[in-house]
């Protein structure tokens, strides 16, 4: 008897944060393109999971941490919510877990999946960054799960040294599809006339995130609308973050738009003339979109002293600076990611239309170092999950 005649495969996806939540919907819909009715998914997730079949039991947020000092103060409700989400696994036996990014709370899971259903096969989709810090994660990895889908190319020899199989499948951050985006359409949302400049504020994902960068972009923000008055101001809000970044941003001196969902999002990337980031994702997705940025970050004092000292293993934060071996865009961390420090750095751009074409130059031949213009991340991952499941089969 086939197994659509007894079940649908039974697919758990696992994310923690806005990032991982992109990658679920985008796995979910590959799957779904192939299997059509085949395939039903449980697990943890944000919006854009929920919107392909994922009913996360919990709010993402609760678990989006980062920092050894926040880390610490969550750890109860990450393993409260290690414990649901296993328990989860347990009630609905799906054919195989996913567990996407997020190292500390996917870790987590992935051990109590190990103790609790030795048969599951369990996939982490996206590793560690260990060839910038911790190498030894490589080797706690490949103790907890079968199989790695790794997104940068280079990422292969270090787990497989310890014994963990890995497939590439690219970075979704790499084919994000701006062909759509309507850059007019956000002037038109905002005001702006057609040569007013635009600059683009992405504070992250994650609360912590908010709490330490925010602050810092507002400040930059009065300084920079202070010398350019015509600068027109606008704020993607992740889901996971939408309340509190337009809470915050309704309460800044001077005026600025938050934007909410994907379309708003990249129709403001091709619109910006400068932006200034949390360092993550949306810095791949701005250099795709052709936007010179000042990138900046913030950890707790206790964390960012034990990243640099001990951790830290590469001059770089930002995955195109680190393929191009070069700070392409500036990177303001800690003590220098300061208000002054990042108007200064912005204003640089917004004055400056030459400088502004050679980051975006460099940073597009960085993204083909990345593998822009590769096979479709998510179709390679649905790919690789059914090839995994395929070769475990009786038979």
């Amino acid at each position: 008897m086939s197994r659509a005649a007894k079940r649908p495969l039974t697919v758990m996806l696992v994310a923690a944060e806005a990032s991982g939540d992109d990658r679920g919907a985008g796995l979910a819909r590959a799957l779904k393109a192939r299997l059509g009715q085949d395939v039903r998914f449980v697990g943890v997730g944000g919006e854009q999971m929920a919107a392909e079949g994922v009913e996360s039991p919990f709010d993402i947020a609760d678990i989006s941490i980062l920092g050894l000092a926040e880390g610490l103060l969550a750890y109860p409700r990450i393993v409260r919510r290690a414990d649901e989400t296993a328990a989860l696994a347990l009630r609905e036996k799906p054919d195989v877990a996913v567990l996407i990014d997020s190292w500390g709370f996917t870790l987590r899971v992935a051990q109590r999946l190990r103790r609790q259903a030795p048969g599951l096969p369990l996939i982490k989709y996206v590793g560690p960054q260990v060839w910038a810090t911790r190498p030894g994660r490589a080797r706690t990895l490949a103790a907890a799960v079968d199989h790695l889908l790794s997104i940068h190319a280079f990422d292969a020899p270090h787990f497989e040294a310890h014994g963990l199989p890995v497939t590439f499948v690219g970075n979704s951050a790499l084919t994000v599809d701006f062909s759509k985006a309507r850059p007019a359409r956000l002037r038109r949302r905002i005001g702006a006339a057609p040569n007013d400049p635009i600059l683009i504020v992405l504070p992250g994902s994650r609360p912590g995130e908010i709490e330490r960068m925010l602050p810092v972009f507002e400040d930059a923000v009065r300084r920079l609308k202070e010398t350019h008055p015509r600068l027109h101001v606008v704020v993607p809000a992740a889901p996971t973050v939408a309340e509190t970044v337009k809470a915050r941003v309704a309460g800044w001196s001077h005026r600025a738009h938050v934007i909410e969902g994907d379309e708003g999002k990249l129709d403001a990337m091709k619109a910006a003339t400068v932006a200034m980031a949390c360092s993550g994702t949306v810095t791949t997705e701005l250099a795709l979109a052709g936007v010179p940025m000042v990138i900046g970050y913030r950890l707790g004092p206790v964390t960012a002293w034990i990243v640099r000292k001990v951790l830290l293993r590469t001059r770089w934060v930002t995955l195109f600076n680190i393929a191009a071996r070069a700070f392409v865009a500036p990177e303001l961390i800690q003590g220098d990611c300061t208000g002054p420090n990042v108007a200064r750095e912005v204003a640089l751009r917004l004055d400056d239309k030459a400088l502004r074409d050679r980051q975006v130059a460099a940073q597009y031949a960085a993204l083909d170092k990345m593998g822009r213009g590769g096979p479709d991340p998510s179709e390679a991952a649905a790919e690789a999950v059914l090839k995994i499941l395929a070769a475990r089969a009786p038979g």
